[in-house]
C-alpha cells in the first residue's frame, strides 16, 4: 500500500482512474450473489409443480444454496487471500455460472438441488473476495464512504431486488430464467474483472489450515443446517438438537485450534477488536429481523391481499429505493463526519419502528396507508446501518487478512438469515396454529379464522423481530466506538482502539 502524507488522502485512490469503474464490476458480482438467495422463493411454486418436487423436499432448493454459502464462507475468504483476490473473484464467477446454468437445466428435483449448492459453493468463494477488493481498492474515507455506501445498499436491498426481478422473470418467461439470468451478468463481470481490476498476486507459499477448514467450515454447515431443519421439524427434533450440538463443539475446538495453528484460517485478532465484533454482531441480529419480515411480507402480500408475484416483487420497491437512500445518500455523506454507531444505532430504531408499524396490520390492509411506511422506515434503517457495517468491519486489516475478514462479516449475514428464517417462521407458525385453534367455534367461518390467524402469527413473530432489532441497536450503540474516519487514521492503517 502506498504511504501517504499527513492531512491527505491515501494515494491509491489516486493511482488507478478507473477504480470506478471497477466499483461498478465488483457491485454487479455481489448484487447476482445476494440476490440469488431470494431470487428464486418466487419462482418455487412452478419449479416444484415443473420437476415434480414433494412439500418435503422443496425446501432444498433454498437450503442447498445457503448451506454451501454460509458453511463455506470462511474457506472462501482464505482462498481469496491465498491465491490472489482477482483470481479468486473470477473462478467464483465463472463456477456460479456454470452452477446457474445446470440449475436453468435442471430435468429433476435432485439436479436442481445439486446446483444450488454448486452455486452456494462458488458465492463462497465469489462474496469474500468482491468484498475484499473493495477494501483494498478504496482507502481514502471519503471515496472509501461513497463506495461503501453503494456496496451497502446492495447488500441490504438485493433481497428486495431478488423479489422483484424473481416475479418478472416468473409471471413472464419461467421459473428457469431465474438462474439463466446469472449466465450473461457473471460474462460480464468477468470481462470486466481482467480489464478493470488489479491486485496484487497471493502468497505462493502460504498453506491453507486443513484442520481449521474442517472444524470451521464444519460448524457452520451443522449451525446453518440446524436453522433450515428447525423450521419444518421444530427446535426439539433429534436431528436438530443433534446439529447445534456439533455445530457447538465443531466451533468451540476451531476457536482453539486457532490459536494453535502456524497459519491460521481466521486469525483471532480479527474477531477480538471491539469494533468489528460489534459489526459481525450487529450485522447478524439486523438480518435476523430484515429475513422475517422478508419471508412474511411475500406471503402475506401474495396469499393474504392476493397480489401476483411481479405486484409483489413491485411492493418492496420502495423499500429497495429507500435503503439506497438510506445508504449512498445518508451514511456515505456522514460517515466522514460522524462515529460509525452515530448512524447504526439510528438506523436499527428506525428499522425496528418500520417493524412496530407492520405488527398493526390485518387481513385486509391498504398497502399505501398501513404497509408502504413500514416498508420506507425499513428500508431507511437498513441504508443507515448496513453502509457503516461493512466500512468499519474491514477497515484497519492487514492486506493478507482482508478476505477472511469480509467472509467473517458475510458469514455473519449468512448465518442470521438462517437464523431469522426458522426462529421466526417457527414462532409465527405455532402462534397461528394456537391461535385458530382458540378462535374457530363456527366451522362455517373457517376461511376468514384461518386467514386472521396467519396474520396474528406474522404480528407476534414481527414483535420479536422488532426487539432483535433494537438489540441490534443496543450492540453497535456500545460496542462500536470508532471514530469517524477523517478524524481517525486512513483505512488501509488499523484503527486504533479509544483510551477507556
Amino acid at each position: 500500500m502506498s504511504a501517504t502524507r499527513t492531512g491527505e488522502p491515501a494515494a491509491p485512490a489516486e493511482a488507478d482512474p478507473r477504480r470506478w469503474w471497477g466499483l461498478v464490476v465488483i457491485a454487479l458480482a455481489q448484487l447476482m450473489v445476494v440476490l440469488d438467495a431470494t431470487i428464486v422463493n418466487i419462482a418455487l411454486p412452478s419449479a416444484q409443480r415443473d420437476l415434480g418436487m414433494s412439500d418435503g423436499n422443496r425446501q432444498w432448493v433454498i437450503t442447498a444454496y445457503t448451506l454451501a454459502f454460509g458453511g463455506l464462507l470462511l474457506l472462501g475468504g482464505r482462498i481469496a487471500d491465498l491465491v490472489g483476490r482477482r483470481r479468486t473473484f473470477v473462478i467464483g464467477l465463472i463456477g456460479f455460472a456454470v452452477a446457474s446454468a445446470i440449475g436453468g437445466a435442471a430435468t429433476t428435483p435432485a439436479m436442481l438441488f445439486g446446483a444450488r449448492a454448486l452455486q452456494g459453493v462458488f458465492a463462497a468463494v465469489l462474496a469474500p473476495s468482491a468484498l475484499s477488493l473493495m477494501t483494498t481498492t478504496f482507502t481514502d474515507p471519503k471515496e472509501r464512504g461513497k463506495a461503501f455506501g453503494i456496496y451497502g445498499a446492495l447488500a441490504a436491498s438485493g433481497a428486495a431486488v431478488g423479489f422483484i426481478v424473481g416475479g418478472v422473470l416468473t409471471e413472464y418467461l419461467n421459473w428457469r430464467w431465474c438462474l439463466y439470468v446469472n449466465v450473461p451478468v457473471a460474462v460480464a463481470a468477468v470481462i470486466g474483472a481482467f480489464a478493470l481490476l488489479h491486485t496484487r498476486p497471493g502468497r505462493p507459499g502460504a498453506r491453507l489450515d486443513v484442520p481449521g477448514v474442517l472444524l470451521g467450515c464444519g460448524g457452520l454447515v451443522s449451525l446453518v443446517y440446524g436453522f433450515s431443519e428447525a423450521q419444518p421439524r421444530g427446535w426439539t427434533d433429534p436431528l436438530v438438537l443433534a446439529l447445534f450440538a456439533a455445530g457447538v463443539v465443531l466451533l468451540t475446538v476451531f476457536v482453539w485450534w486457532q490459536t494453535r495453528a502456524p497459519v491460521p484460517l481466521l486469525p483471532l485478532h480479527v474477531i477480538r477488536d471491539r469494533n468489528r465484533a460489534g459489526c459481525f454482531l450487529t450485522m447478524m441480529l439486523a438480518v435476523i429481523g430484515m429475513f422475517g419480515m422478508f419471508l412474511f411480507m411475500t406471503y402475506y402480500l401474495q396469499e393474504i391481499l392476493g397480489y401476483s408475484p411481479v405486484k409483489t416483487g413491485l411492493a418492496f420497491l420502495p423499500m429497495t429505493v429507500a435503503i439506497v437512500i438510506g445508504s449512498t445518500q445518508i451514511s456515505a455523506r456522514l460517515l466522514r463526519h460522524v462515529g460509525p454507531r452515530m448512524l447504526m444505532v439510528p438506523g436499527m430504531l428506525l428499522a425496528s419502528g418500520g417493524m412496530v408499524v407492520l405488527t398493526q396490520m390485518t387481513v385486509d390492509s391498504a398497502y399505501a396507508s398501513e404497509i408502504l411506511p413500514a416498508l420506507i422506515l425499513m428500508g431507511l434503517g437498513m441504508g443507515l446501518t448496513f453502509m457503516p457495517v461493512f466500512s468499519t468491519a474491514t477497515a484497519g486489516v492487514a492486506p493478507q487478512d482482508s478476505g477472511v475478514t469480509s467472509a467473517t462479516v458475510n458469514t455473519s449475514q449468512q448465518v442470521g438469515g438462517s437464523i431469522g428464517t426458522a426462529l421466526l417462521n417457527t414462532v409465527a407458525t405455532s402462534t397461528s396454529a394456537s391461535w385458530i385453534t382458540s378462535h374457530l367455534t363456527d366451522p362455517a367461518q373457517r376461511e376468514q379464522v384461518v386467514r386472521e390467524g396467519i396474520v396474528h402469527g406474522y404480528t407476534v413473530a414481527i414483535w420479536l423481530a422488532a426487539g432483535i432489532m433494537l438489540l441490534a441497536g443496543l450492540i453497535a450503540g456500545l460496542m462500536v466506538t470508532a471514530k469517524a474516519p477523517k478524524h481517525g487514521t486512513p483505512a488501509d492503517r488499523p484503527v486504533p482502539e479509544p483510551v477507556a
